[in-house]
């Protein structure tokens, strides 16, 4: 499932932790994470409940970036396709990878909860849905997901899409009734809180200077302290500066901006009536209801960073665009945030060398991943779980620098543009066969009225003919039925 860097918290500029402390002394530990992201916080957390003695490193702050800034939807699933995975790995490790991305869904659904982190704000839901009439797609897919991938999931017919979505831009859709939504913000430092009383430290503005991965205990150098760990895991995005260049280098940096509208009242529940959030299937739009009125929508995508306020006319076109009845909405916040995001379109978690682990490349792939490398990692370290090796296929791939953004930048308009060309596509033949539909009531109308028989109907162009039976004449005997035909099948002879 594709996820963006956005957030409805109450805004970036307000800490919704106090400040934590500066590594200032040199300290040993069992395990070094370098990165408050979420996953790196996963990885702390339940580390330290297994009993290992845990540090956390962070240059800046707790979900600084991406990690504190999304729309927290939370459901089964990677960036990369269910058929690319299967094409990729084969199906057996494709159900055991969705199997560990379950896992991770239900991990922050155990966390999320009002009793560990207030205000968290859950609600459940998620509709996926279709620019394009797919409607026997939708089919294959239900039934590989239903069937072969154990996810509960409802087909919606472009009749439901439309009655709780109040556009024709969409048709059919997937319903995922156990996927939920949470704030991200107060998940990420709810989750930093939950890592601290385990007993792992988290040390914010401590920035990596430099790392040598080799003997048993690894060093960590910082401005103002070092750092000896048995094992160290990489779980930053693409700041994670000179030290780590090669990994981040592995990472194409995408910024996904998103705005938070002012309060729209009822006009808002008579275009959107889906409490739950909504994506569509190329990935271009994600938005859900905030507050009862006010609506969180994510669509612009760069590959540089740009001021988010610069965008904000970008996503009024948009809402205007998908939703007429709406309007120009008027746009209370923009936010935005830097994803990494991977050649092969899967998370590189894993084992680099012996005590050097990742969990990185989380852009695009949803909560669910980074809680679920969190909890590999952390096992697989104090356990030996070595289901991380199901990850081995997807290796670090360097994401092509300078040119792998322009490429990127550009792979993206024409997705966005031919993703257009196609809902015009449908949405016209959706308005031809409606045109012939009025047409053809219309004659059969005009007929009845008029005590004819409507147009006779040809058989379709290569359809057998069935030739016209000649009057039977009174005088001709009845014809026998062959003894043949009443034979039943399987009967007896």
């Amino acid at each position: 499932m594709t996820e963006t860097s956005t957030s409805a918290a109450d805004g970036l500029n307000r800490r919704a932790s106090p400040f934590r402390e500066r590594l200032g002394s040199d300290l040993d530990v069992d395990i070094c994470v370098v990165g408050a992201g979420l996953a790196g916080l996963t990885v702390a957390r339940e580390a330290a409940r297994l009993g290992a003695s845990v540090a956390v490193l962070e240059g800046r702050q707790i979900g600084w970036n991406a990690s504190g800034h999304h729309l927290g939807t939370v459901m089964p699933g990677f960036g990369l396709p269910i058929a690319d995975l299967i094409e990729r790995v084969g199906f057996d490790d494709a159900r055991e990878l969705w199997a560990l991305s379950r896992e991770g869904a239900e991990y922050v659904r155990a966390t999320a909860t009002e009793e560990l982190i207030p205000g968290i704000g859950y609600s459940e839901g998620a509709l996926e849905v279709s620019n394009v009439d797919v409607g026997e797609a939708l089919i294959s897919r239900l039934q590989m997901l239903a069937e072969d991938f154990s996810t509960e999931v409802e087909g919606w017919q472009v009749d439901r899409v439309r009655s709780v979505l109040r556009t024709r831009r969409y048709f059919h859709g997937i319903h995922y009734p156990k996927a939920f939504q949470i704030d991200g913000r107060r998940y990420v430092h709810g989750l930093a809180e939950l890592a601290t009383r385990a007993g792992a430290r988290i040390f914010e503005d401590t920035p990596v200077v430099s790392i040598d991965f080799s003997g048993i205990r690894k060093r960590i150098v910082t401005p103002s302290a070092r750092l000896r760990a048995g094992h160290i895991v990489l779980a930053g995005n693409v700041h994670l500066g000179a030290p780590l260049k090669r990994l981040s280098d592995t990472l194409l940096p995408v910024w996904r901006y998103a705005a938070l509208t002012e309060p729209l009242g009822e006009g808002l529940g008579e275009a959107v009536a889906f409490s739950g959030s909504v994506t569509d299937s190329d990935g271009i739009d994600h938005f859900r209801i905030v507050g009862g009125d006010r609506l969180l929508w994510a669509s612009p995508e760069t590959t540089w960073d740009a001021r988010p306020q610069r965008l904000s006319g970008a996503v009024q076109r948009r809402i205007a665009t998908m939703f007429p009845k709406l309007g120009k909405v008027p746009i209370a916040e923009m936010f935005g945030g830097a994803v990494g995001v991977t050649v092969h379109g899967m998370p590189q978690i894993g084992q680099l060398r012996r005590g050097l682990w990742v969990a990185s490349g989380f852009g695009r792939q949803g909560l669910n991943t980074s809680a679920m490398a969190g909890q590999l990692i952390a096992r697989s370290i104090l356990w030996g779980d070595d289901r991380w090796r199901l990850f081995s296929p997807f290796e670090l791939v360097w994401a092509g620098g300078t040119t792998g953004r322009v490429a990127g930048h550009l792979i993206s308009l024409w997705a966005r543009g031919a993703s257009s060309a196609a809902g015009v596509l449908a949405r016209y033949r959706e308005g031809a066969r409606a045109k012939e539909r009025r047409r053809e009531a219309r004659l059969a109308e005009a007929n009845l009225k008029a005590g004819t028989r409507g147009p006779i109907r040809r058989p379709p162009p290569g359809a057998a003919r069935v030739p016209p039976r000649a009057p039977m004449r009174h005088d001709e005997p009845h014809p026998r039925v062959s003894q043949e035909s009443e034979r039943m099948p399987g009967g007896p002879v």
